[in-house]
């Protein structure tokens, strides 16, 4: 029985480099889980933004590494696990809150659809080089502002203006950074890995 590792089909993401060939759903349920529970850790680095309901946090940037990573479908699943078990009460979202009032719930519905856009990416090769993982952080950035702004503002209230300066504006030094840090280490992991894409 040979032990070499099979090369990597075109299309494939990190998750799919797992040896999981006999226990393919069990892996995928454990991808899932953890995808979840990573996300609920780095939404607790939160830091609270003066004139804004919304923290600066690492769910994002978690949201869209476990898209990236996983894939569309596991990280749409890892999300959406995430969600409902913070809408059901688990305190795992921003500032260990959970529940459906929050006026920050948007950008976790913006969250789940930008991890699956972001899986969808990663499997045309949209994480194996430092432009492209760019282009992936900043469209799946775009995507839970475009949903989380306009939740905001629906929410509180707020001026659609308003909700841009208190839940846009203050986030975009931040997201750079985070998508800085992604281009450094999905295109480096694929290197160390030795696969091209």
């Amino acid at each position: 029985m040979s032990t070499a590792a099979a090369p990597v089909r075109s299309g494939a993401v990190l998750a799919d480099l797992l040896p999981a060939a006999r226990h393919r759903y069990a892996v995928d349920a454990a991808l899932v889980l953890g995808g979840a529970a990573l996300t609920g850790i780095a939404a607790q680095i939160a830091v609270p933004v003066p004139g804004s309901p919304v923290p600066v946090t690492g769910q994002t940037f978690a949201a869209l590494l476990i898209g990236t990573a996983l894939g569309a479908r596991r990280g749409f699943l890892s999300l959406a696990l995430y969600a409902l078990v913070g809408m059901a009460g688990m305190p795992w979202f921003a500032e260990a809150s959970s529940g459906w009032s929050m006026p920050s719930l948007g950008y976790v519905f913006g969250m789940l659809l930008a991890a699956t856009v972001a899986g969808a990416l990663a499997r045309r090769g949209g994480d194996r080089s430092v432009l492209r993982t760019a282009g992936t952080m900043v469209l799946g950035s775009a995507i839970i502002y475009a949903i989380g702004v306009p939740y905001l503002a629906l929410s509180t209230g707020m001026s659609m203006s308003a909700a841009v300066a208190a839940g846009l504006t203050p986030f975009l030094i931040g997201d750079a950074l985070k998508a800085a840090l992604a281009m450094g280490v999905l295109p480096t992991t694929w290197k160390l890995l030795g696969h091209r894409g």
